[in-house]
């Protein structure tokens, strides 16, 4: 292993973080939230998403800009609406806060909206889609950041990498899942190889000039594309409308005019939106079909289902341990 590198387990990730995030200001009840969905990322490979994120996480919290002590609350809006109030806190809180009370509106309704406000979303967004496809539901997701995505035809930063997650229950067996930006690539994962001095894929981005650029600094510098030209960017449109005025949050340009720029994420929102299939199908069936579905896919050589690069990923890790840069691990235990 190279000299610059630390390997560590699992059980160190969670320990290393959660330390990270007390220190910083939060008290045990949001740590251990948001020190979870770091364990989650690292031990499915995610890097971009996991031990990465806390020096961002604890800036905030530094700065005053995030409350380490929220505490969400919860309020039904309408019969199938979960308001969620994330009193400035970290989004983890308020998922765990959340899921229960969800989960049994979902099955009441049948179909029902989370609509998270006043909260902080810095993770990945496939842990509570599936923290609800573990309950039987079908679960999509979505969340703004500030600008770093110039729309269809133009040059300046304008949507977030708005991902959008989706995550699909199965009688056995892992659910499907994906969780995909609205750019061509995540802005951790361009910051990332900004740090290990490579290149990004062409398409990724555009220079300050509209240039484009495999260069991740000036992408960083300049904006981000979306993914598939034109359809991509009505998807992070999309994204914008459903996580920000739709909730009466915050668009990602609103959020960048008001945010301390202090390394972590800006406020916004966060739309959840969830079905109970057994409400939904209108036979008592299985739902099969749907299996059938993933078989055809993997008798086609080279398809895989979404999200199974996780879980090969998880093996890797669970073998292998996780490795960061040491300049990481010392900026982390500071």
């Amino acid at each position: 292993m190279p000299a610059d590198t630390v390997t560590l387990n699992l059980d160190d990730v969670k320990t290393l973080a959660k330390a990270a995030l007390m220190n910083a200001g939060c008290d045990n009840a949001n740590a251990e939230a948001i020190a979870h969905v770091v364990w989650m990322a690292e031990r499915d490979g995610c890097s971009s998403h996991g031990l990465f994120r806390v020096p961002g996480y604890c800036k905030s919290l530094s700065s005053g800009k995030v409350n380490g002590a929220a505490r969400p609350l919860l309020d039904r809006a309408a019969p199938s609406v979960l308001w969620v109030d994330g009193d400035a806190g970290y989004t983890p809180i308020a998922h765990k806060t959340m899921m229960e009370d969800f989960a049994e509106l979902v099955r009441a309704q049948g179909v029902a909206l989370a609509a998270i406000t006043n909260s902080f979303h810095f993770a990945a967004l496939w842990p509570e889609v599936e923290m609800l496809s573990s309950r039987g539901l079908v679960a999509m997701a979505c969340t703004s950041y500030k600008p770093t995505v110039a729309p269809h035809g133009g040059r300046k930063p304008l949507y977030g990498t708005n991902p959008l997650a989706f995550s699909w229950p199965r009688p056995e067996g892992d659910p499907v899942t994906f969780d995909q930006a609205s750019a061509t690539m995540a802005r951790g994962d361009i910051q990332i190889h900004k740090r290990d001095g490579k290149p990004v894929p062409e398409g990724v981005g555009i220079d300050a000039n509209g240039n484009p650029t495999n260069d991740p600094e000036k992408i960083l510098e300049g904006a981000q594309l979306a993914f598939g030209g034109y359809k991509g960017s009505s998807i992070a449109m999309m994204v914008e409308l459903l996580a920000g005025p739709l909730l009466g949050e915050n668009l990602s340009l609103e959020a960048a005019e008001t945010d301390l720029d202090d390394g972590g994420p800006a406020r916004g929102g966060e739309f959840i939106l969830a079905f109970d299939p057994a409400k939904t199908r209108q036979k008592t069936e299985s739902g099969g079909n749907a299996e059938r579905l993933f078989a055809a896919m993997l008798e086609q050589e080279g398809v895989r289902l979404p999200g199974q690069g996780r879980k090969t990923r998880r093996a890797e890790v669970a073998e292998k341990g996780v490795v960061i840069p040491r300049a990481l691990m010392e900026q982390i235990e500071i």
